[in-house]
């Protein structure tokens, strides 16, 4: 097998700029790949429910473009919102017009939140949803078509393990996350007889900025009964292998099921989680 078994193929990476969008990125450019960043950037992050996420600067996003670039491959990046269909076109055009198409979608872009269902607020609701859910629906409606067309096509969609365990707290995100299984099913069928293939990968904690800052508002919710390294440090210790995910290990595997000895894989549920079932 190759290792430069994606040469010629070009990659759409949503949440591209940092942490697992960022490790999913390099692994397919690592693997020949052309491909496309989109995040929402620090600038253009409005104050908003989405709290708990990482924004990237633009400097840290154009650092991440030119670190895909080293890999010997063609490469851009957007400010991407998820939440703005306008926004999810253009970066869908600058892909295809620089380089042709799109054979690689990759949806990374999220945010969490950790909230209590009692007198949990509309507006982050309806903004956890429309990020880790309807931002998947509007990058597949629009990539989908082309890969049937060219009868070849590799969607993967990045949930949780929150998608099937769920937690007090986490009511919106583990909805969402959910939803996302089902999305990735009815996608996985429908371009089964085309040569597309759609799977979802789902993560227990990985080690990202927006996981750091997931855990200080999980403790915020919990009335800082722990300090966020203490609740670290009892996440890996309730891991059987006693460690937290690193970001590479996504981007691996992702890279992984985009080969052309993945096709029989699809509508697949992927955890990755040290052992542990969140």
């Amino acid at each position: 097998m190759s290792d430069r078994y994606l040469k010629g193929r070009a990659a759409m990476v949503t949440g591209g700029g940092s942490g697992q969008g960022r490790a999913v990125a390099l692994a397919l450019a690592a693997a020949g790949a052309d491909v496309a960043i989109g995040s929402l950037t620090a600038a253009s992050a409005k104050p908003d429910p989405r709290e708990d996420t990482y924004f990237p600067p633009a400097d840290e996003l154009e650092a991440v473009r030119r670190e895909i670039e080293s890999k010997g491959v063609r490469a851009i990046a957007c400010d991407l919102n998820v939440r703005s269909d306008d926004s999810v076109q253009a970066f869908h055009d600058a892909t295809v017009a620089a380089f042709g198409k799109v054979d690689i979608l990759a949806n990374v872009a999220g945010v969490s939140l950790e909230r209590p269902m009692v007198g949990h607020p509309d507006h982050l609701w309806h903004a956890i949803i429309d990020v880790n859910l309807n931002g998947y629906y509007r990058t597949i409606k629009r990539c989908l078509p082309g890969m049937i067309e060219r009868r070849w096509g590799r969607i993967i969609c990045v949930a949780s393990t929150s998608a099937s365990v769920g937690a007090a707290y986490n009511a919106a995100y583990a909805a969402s996350k959910a939803a996302v299984l089902g999305l990735m099913r009815c996608v996985a069928l429908e371009g089964a007889p085309h040569g597309v293939t759609c799977n979802a990968i789902s993560p227990g904690f990985v080690e990202t900025k927006m996981m750091r800052k997931a855990l200080v508002s999980m403790v915020e919710a919990e009335g800082r009964q722990r300090t966020p390294e203490q609740l670290i440090a009892e996440v890996k210790n309730t891991y059987p292998q006693k460690r937290i995910i690193e970001p590479e290990e996504i981007g691996n595997l992702a890279a992984f099921l985009c080969r052309e000895e993945s096709c029989g894989i699809t509508m697949e549920d992927i955890t990755v989680a040290a052992g542990a079932l969140w």
